[in-house]
């Protein structure tokens, strides 16, 4: 059966009283729908814009359309910290879904110079990857994502069929599903029957953290290319399978703006990204202009944004062979609010998302081959490049074993190749043995994205930037790295290619010990080692002094284990530091004699007993969420420390005896009051341990701690 639907408008832009919408407020005129298909209301029980959509009732409809369409398959290609699926509909016509790995193998052809020039671009399918809401409080994109999908399956007609059968529709609903929940719950429990616009009301006010981070507060619009959580690398690995032409980000912005569509500043473009990028995004720009005008939307584009920092949705396709598009619309913050353009309302913030979904497929189909030799003349442009720079390859090293694993690990998700040394390298004057250092190779179809991973930028040519303009990677891991030019590089330097399923580890070295062992700290998971010993009762001591042993000098800062001090056998201590050692690749040595003549010996009062740590990380108002998120994150995924998170509301009154240790990341710490503040000065006096960063420092010295 088919349904007809008249189009008319039921809301006024930025109206000044909300109107209930239906359907019929969003799709274009003119076109019929299939009734075999359910509309959003049918699954999640309201109209779309009456409430903000919770993640599961998204979910519930993104399985009813997939089931009921033969146009769209759906597939989980992770799932988020809190257990949240993370969805992909591959959106196309039946005849393609049939054919879809040929699609797909053609396609990536497109990314491999030595194969392109067997691929015909006049008869193959465009890729789209269409993403809704990264930031989890800038919901009309996952809303819209809703009626995107409908319109989708269900629209009828010539020019729907057309876009289907010349496109491969990737489709992720939410790329924030913890977020974009966090703040629905709060909208709605905060919703009245009759909308309040005043901007001072509770339900346009979030609390901290706020929704538009993921579980542990991080910001996932800004981890494209450090890919470490679980969504970006879910999203990673689908970008670098599919390799799509085009990319679309839909955000919001402050309430009191517009609409935004890129190119945005020319003049702030990453100069490795083509001019041809600049130009295609600048004609897609005309489509979401002519959509846009003809709901009578108010809109910007070249004024504002920029497209440099890799490590954004509408950047990383950039350095990639396809085109990133941010859209930012005024955000309602909640179901409707007060602004300086009249009353915004929900329902026309997710229209605007849902006109430029459809603008930016109508962009894409009319111009296919363009976007499809623009991705085929990228990589054989970055090829030739690579191939005639003076640079040949990029070397890096550290003695930590495990940053060198995780930086290697990053680069990898990308699909771009490295390998482990061959042989024993000296990097910057420095030696290193082949297991401590890795090679990437210069001269591969992914040359434009290894020159953003390592290049090291300092002259720009226009000096303001709107996001992150330095980010140098092995710089940020603090590994040791140079370029290797012809002279200094050759192919038989390369070891074995990576695999991230070949972990460093670390070894008992000598013969087992009755005495005492130690490890250095200089390990990146030395501190998970020293808590796992310290939860399972060991005794464990700390050098405040460089001393010698086995013929080596330890550092300060050393872990020491007396064997007679543990209540465990002998035989059993080197077994569990052996397992300890191979699991968090730290080096442990077995110590034979406590007696140094050159620095001081194992018994000396130098060594300090470590404590077992209970840890308070001061979070809510006043401090920085992301900055406390990455610290809870680094102690609960990747140290297994239990961390409690205190608000400072009850750190005001919190008995702190049994607390040792206080973290204070970045932060105002205003909330803390005057009682609060005296508490903690007797307990710092009392011998608990404060780690403070950045503003938090001010606030302490203003209290004098």
């Amino acid at each position: 059966m088919i349904r007809y639907f008249t189009f008319f408008v039921s809301i006024l832009t930025f109206t000044t009283t909300y109107a209930q919408v239906d359907i019929t407020y969003y799709l274009p005129a003119n076109t019929t729908y299939s009734s075999e298909i359910p509309e959003p209301k049918d699954v999640i029980g309201h109209e779309v814009g009456e409430w903000h959509i919770s993640h599961d009732r998204l979910v519930n409809y993104m399985y009813a359309v997939a089931n009921a369409s033969d146009r769209i398959t759906i597939q989980q290609i992770g799932e988020t910290f809190e257990n949240r699926p993370l969805l992909n509909l591959i959106i196309t016509s039946p005849d393609n879904h049939q054919n879809l790995e040929k699609i797909k193998t053609d396609h990536q052809k497109l990314s491999d110079p030595d194969q392109s020039g067997s691929v015909d671009i006049n008869s193959m399918p465009a890729v789209t990857y269409m993403g809704y809401s990264i930031h989890g409080n800038e919901p009309s994109g996952s809303n819209a994502s809703l009626l995107a999908v409908y319109y989708l399956a269900a629209a009828q007609g010539d020019y729907i069929e057309k876009i289907l059968k010349e496109t491969v529709i990737i489709l992720d609903p939410s790329f924030n599903p913890d977020g974009l929940n966090r703040f629905a719950s709060y909208v709605n429990a905060n919703k009245s029957y009759q909308n309040n616009v005043d901007p001072n009301n509770m339900e346009l006010n979030e609390p901290w953290p706020r929704g538009r981070t993921n579980h542990y507060w991080f910001d996932l619009n800004r981890d494209w290319l450090v890919a470490q959580l679980p969504e970006s690398q879910a999203r990673i690995k689908v970008f670098q399978e599919w390799k799509p032409n085009l990319l679309t980000d839909h955000h919001e912005m402050g309430s009191n703006s517009s609409f935004f569509f890129q190119p945005g500043i020319p003049s702030r473009n990453n100069p490795l990204t083509p001019k041809n990028n600049y130009e295609l995004t600048r004609k897609l720009g005309e489509y979401h202009a002519k959509a846009l005008d003809e709901i009578g939307s108010m809109y910007y584009t070249h004024e504002s944004y920029d497209d440099y920092y890799y490590g954004k949705g509408s950047t990383y396709p950039d350095v990639n062979g396809a085109v990133g598009i941010l859209f930012e619309q005024a955000s309602s913050r909640g179901h409707a609010r007060e602004t300086e353009n009249g009353v915004l309302d929900f329902p026309f913030t997710i229209k605007n998302q849902f006109t430029t979904t459809l603008s930016s497929l109508k962009g894409l189909n009319e111009l296919r081959t363009e976007f499809l030799q623009l991705q085929k003349d990228f990589y054989i442009n970055a090829l030739n490049e690579a191939r005639s720079s003076a640079n040949k390859a990029v070397v890096f090293a550290s003695k930590d074993k495990y940053k060198n694993y995780h930086l290697a690990e990053l680069i990898d998700r990308h699909k771009i190749e490295i390998y482990q040394a061959k042989n024993n390298t000296t990097v910057n004057g420095q030696s290193y043995s082949a297991d401590e250092t890795f090679i990437v190779p210069m001269e591969q179809p992914k040359h434009k994205l290894i020159r953003a991973i390592f290049d090291k930028t300092t002259t720009f040519q226009d000096s303001l930037f709107y996001d992150v303009s330095a980010w140098t990677l092995p710089l940020a891991f603090n590994v040791n790295y140079q370029t290797l030019s012809a002279k200094s590089y050759s192919s038989g330097q390369l070891g074995d290619r990576f695999s991230p399923t070949v972990k460093p580890k670390g070894n008992l070295i000598g013969e087992p010990s009755k005495y005492a062992y130690a490890f250095e700290w200089n390990g990146y998971y030395a501190p998970k080692m020293l808590n796992q010993l310290l939860k399972n009762g060991f005794k464990v001591k700390v050098a405040s002094e460089e001393f010698n042993n086995v013929g080596r000098k330890f550092s300060r800062g050393t872990i020491l284990i007396p064997v007679e001090m543990q209540n465990k056998p002998a035989s059993m201590i080197s077994e569990y530091l052996k397992t300890l050692a191979a699991e968090n690749g730290v080096d442990v040595y077995a110590l034979k004699t406590g007696l140094d003549y050159q620095g001081v010996s194992l018994g000396s009062p130098s060594f300090i007993n470590v404590e077992k740590p209970n840890i308070i990380l001061l979070v809510g108002d006043g401090t920085s969420s992301y900055d406390a998120g990455e610290i809870w994150h680094l102690f609960d995924q990747r140290f297994d420390i239990n961390v409690t998170l205190m608000p400072t509301d009850i750190f005001n009154r919190a008995d702190l005896d049994k607390y040792n240790t206080l973290i204070m990341a970045d932060g105002s710490y205003s909330s803390i009051s005057t009682s609060g503040a005296e508490k903690l000065k007797t307990w710092v006096r009392e011998g608990g341990s404060i780690v403070a960063a950045q503003n938090a420092l001010k606030y302490l010295n203003k209290i004098g701690v």
